[in-house]
């Protein structure tokens, strides 16, 4: 009878360190899972996207606080944005804008329509990464 105890408390230990091994697995996962959802979209558009004769959008920074750089033909601009509802505003001309993903098409620009990775202000106001 002590030999069949002795078994019963060594199938106890293993069975409660595998436990804590799995709980422990779970807790990270969900961690990781959860800071990968809260990671910043509009991060990701960080860098220079072209728009049309020469003119481009810069965007530096990251985390939710950025620097654009705007370029049009009267020349080039920085204003100071930040992220809200995955969109990027600033305020420009005393005017709160909107930087807001889109395609080719609907920058209504026709010289970048054929694009599919682009940002845009307003119709006819867009930049695309080729």
């Amino acid at each position: 009878m002590n030999e069949l105890k002795k078994y019963a408390i060594l199938l106890a230990l293993l069975l409660t360190a595998c436990e804590d091994k799995v709980t422990q697995s779970s807790s990270t996962l969900t961690a990781n899972t959860n800071s990968a959802t809260t990671s910043i979209i509009t991060d990701t558009w960080l860098g220079k996207w072209n728009g049309v004769e020469g003119t481009f959008i810069d965007i530096s920074g990251g985390n939710g606080t950025y620097t654009i750089t705007i370029s049009d033909l009267d020349g080039p601009k920085q204003y100071q944005g930040s992220s809200k509802n995955n969109q990027i505003t600033f305020e420009r001309n005393g005017i709160t804008e909107t930087i807001q993903p889109t395609d080719g098409p609907g920058t209504g620009m026709k010289w970048l329509s054929d694009k599919s990775n682009c940002l845009r202000v307003r119709e006819g106001e867009g930049w695309c990464r080729d």
